[in-house]
């Protein structure tokens, strides 16, 4: 079997499936994917994830490349892997967005949860080698001590929002499944994942909209005092550690980020700046139940999977920026 994570050999194409595969992630993972020579599988319903994001790579020549208009939840799920017989499946696909996990706990947990299994009864159905599953390193430790920050994978799992507890139960499903059936798992436990085609409209984290604001040349809302802090990893570092995980890391979850706290008022001055726009930012009310401060660990992901993050903040903002042509100005 040809190993995901370098570039088959002539003539020999590994085939792979993403699900998700039209959302911000999943498309710049599709690319990364079809640069080194693999047939992919794309599924998505489409509900956010969009064509567009796939235009280029659908349009290249040499490209081999399927696009299923699926829904995870469905027995479809399952028939298509048996039908493509991906040799990895990199599951995506998911209700990525924090808020409607507690407005609507029940569809959060259908498209997260059995949207897991289908995929990995599929993938025992099909033969499939490995699933390789993005986990949330933002909600599964719930709220660490600071003492703890950056957090590493041995930090109880203690997520405290409904999204956060599917994403836990799915890790669940991974390892019995490995237990039961075979099926081979590496679980990313990603940090606030940023870069271009993010969509500021959807489930996007702050600098997208912070970007969508500053191109319109318009103030940034900081909620609260702004001193709250995340860990901001570019997609392209993340995407390299999805192909890294095709074959490397079995059985672990593995922590996807920089290691370092970043506030929202340094993000903030760090955008504005690289866009040019000098208005200072408005604040907002805290918003109830926000993490105040997050970072992971990525040291085992380091000795597992070869990985580490890159891309400075700088130079990931500004990539932001660009995606939308001109920037605002003062």
């Amino acid at each position: 079997m040809t190993r995901v994570g370098g570039r088959p050999e002539p003539g020999a194409r590994t085939r792979v499936m993403v699900t998700g595969g039209a959302g911000f992630i999943g498309s710049n993972l599709v690319d990364r994917l079809l640069a080194e020579g693999h047939a992919v599988d794309v599924v998505d319903d489409l509900s956010t994830g969009k064509l567009a994001n796939l235009a280029d790579a659908r349009a290249h020549p040499d490209h081999e490349l399927t696009v299923h208009q699926i829904d995870v939840r469905s027995a479809d799920m399952v028939e298509v892997m048996v039908h493509r017989r991906p040799e990895v499946v990199f599951h995506l696909a998911a209700q990525a967005d924090v808020r409607v996990s507690v407005d609507r706990p029940v569809f959060d947990a259908e498209v997260n949860i059995l949207g897991t299994v289908r995929v990995l009864e599929g993938a025992k159905a099909a033969g499939t080698g490995r699933v390789v599953f993005a986990a949330s390193g933002g909600t599964l430790y719930g709220e660490p001590d600071p003492a703890d920050l950056p957090v590493r994978e041995s930090h109880p799992h203690r997520p405290l929002s409904p999204y956060g507890v599917s994403k836990k139960s799915a890790l669940d499903y991974l390892v019995c499944y490995r237990e039961l059936h075979a099926v081979e798992f590496c679980a990313l436990a990603l940090a606030n994942v940023y870069g271009p085609r993010q969509d500021p409209h959807g489930e996007a984290g702050v600098v997208a909209i912070f970007a969508d604001r500053l191109r319109r040349g318009e103030a940034l809302t900081v909620y609260g005092d702004g001193e709250q802090t995340r860990d901001f990893v570019y997609v392209d570092d993340v995407v390299d550690a999805f192909v890294r995980a095709g074959s490397r890391g079995g059985g672990l979850v593995l922590n996807v980020g920089t290691g370092r706290e970043v506030s929202v008022n340094e993000l903030a001055r760090e955008m504005a700046v690289a866009a040019g726009v000098s208005l200072p930012a408005v604040h907002a009310p805290l918003r109830p139940g926000e993490l105040l401060r997050s970072a992971l660990d990525p040291g085992r992901a380091q000795i597992h999977l070869g990985w580490r993050s890159w891309t400075a903040l700088s130079d990931g903002v500004v990539a932001v920026l660009d995606q939308g042509g001109s920037r605002g100005g003062s």
